[in-house]
């Protein structure tokens, strides 16, 4: 898709069948629909990377880009005719599972293929982070910001849904450019409930009954990430994080309510409001991911990207990399077979409860070096 979002890696982090028996769901990982085994009509099921190269490596798929807590349905119950070969023991059923029309690849409040070829207007396709559907910037009741003003949207029916946000992005998120609709009232200005009397007592109780400009520090101060570097997803804790809530304290300010999507810059998330009163809240409306930085695409990048150097880093991959194919093939026999005749060479003293000499080792590369020597001497490189 042409994405607003920085493009998503196409890999899934770190997966084995081993991980995902003992695992379970993973946080985030790229995943397809395969409309072959699960074509309209059919129950929703999505699939990870390595199954869709392991098991429906001739089938017609949907790219999904990243889901989050998303088991690999592949070879369940949700397909008839097909085992995994990956994982041939599957739970019948992923109950954690979460789908949508996209498993379908459908996208949108419009309910359209993506690329649709009926559909002439260029538009880009924004992923939600709380739904994670893909919508056209159009279908989204405002103007979308230049792609490099925002990291992360809310649709218009998550916005609703999760009204507490409003008063945060009063604050925080990147203001709209245009309206898309003509209506004539913007929006509802929600007005502050608590009372003087009743803010002094909050502040009383949260024992933060200094000056406006005190409770304001604290505000920013919990709001700032941490620096430790033991943590790439910093969690922001406070003295009194407890008894102070942030949203409490948006709330009392003017904000502006609107029937449309919302954008938001990086590092957000980290002002929102973690008190205990909060985290329920989010758990009620099942979006305990806002507060979660490294949920977010960004981060999941970011993470394939420090995969990819590592693995780039590596001298053997560097010195693969240089190589022909018939150069990588000749290097792979040749290390698979020094693996073999050392293993051998070696069990013979484990056998014996013999130490391993200096002179053992040097004698056995002696005679490897010979013996490929006489192997190399008889190879044709010729068509007879």
């Amino acid at each position: 898709m042409g994405v607003r979002i920085t493009k998503v890696l196409v890999f899934e982090l770190g997966f084995s069948p081993e991980n995902e028996r003992n695992k379970g769901a993973v946080k985030r990982q790229a995943l397809y629909a395969c409309s072959t085994c699960t074509p309209p009509g059919e129950e929703p099921a999505g699939i990870c990377l390595a199954c869709s190269y392991e098991c429906h490596g001739t089938h017609k798929l949907f790219e999904l880009y990243t889901k989050r807590n998303f088991c690999c349905d592949c070879g369940n119950s949700k397909f008839k005719n097909l085992q995994c070969r990956l994982l041939p023991e599957k739970v019948k059923v992923n109950l954690g599972n979460k789908y949508n029309d996209n498993f379908y690849g459908l996208y949108c409040i419009c309910k359209r293929p993506y690329p649709d070829p009926e559909d002439e207007i260029p538009d880009e396709m924004i992923q939600c982070i709380v739904c994670e559907d893909w919508f056209h910037g159009r279908h989204l009741g405002v103007v979308p910001p230049d792609s490099g003003d925002f990291h992360e949207m809310v649709c218009q029916t998550c916005m609703n849904r999760c009204s507490f946000l409003w008063p945060y992005a009063a604050q925080l998120a990147v203001p709209t450019l245009t309206k898309m609709n003509s209506h004539e009232d913007d929006g509802i200005v929600l007005n502050v409930k608590e009372t003087e009397e009743q803010t002094r007592e909050i502040k009383k109780e949260s024992g933060l009954d200094q000056t406006e400009k005190s409770v304001e520090e604290q505000v920013e101060q919990c709001n700032e990430p941490s620096t430790s570097s033991g943590s790439a997803c910093p969690k922001v804790v406070t003295k009194n994080e407890e008894q102070f809530c942030k949203l409490r304290e948006f709330q009392r300010k003017l904000y502006l309510k609107k029937d449309t999507a919302t954008f938001w810059p990086s590092s957000w998330r980290s002002k929102l409001c973690t008190c205990k009163d909060c985290l329920k809240m989010y758990s009620e409306l099942d979006v305990q991911f806002l507060t979660d930085e490294c949920d977010t695409v960004l981060a999941y990048e970011n993470k394939g990207t420090s995969d990819q150097e590592t693995d780039r880093r590596d001298p053997l991959m560097d010195t693969l990399s240089s190589m022909n194919r018939v150069q990588q093939v000749e290097l792979i026999c040749e290390y698979n077979d020094l693996k073999t005749e050392l293993t051998d060479y070696l069990r013979r003293f484990a056998d014996e409860g013999t130490v391993v000499k200096r002179e053992d080792i040097q004698q056995f590369f002696e005679e490897f070096q010979s013996r490929k020597r006489r192997r190399t001497n008889r190879m044709q490189y010729y068509c007879s």
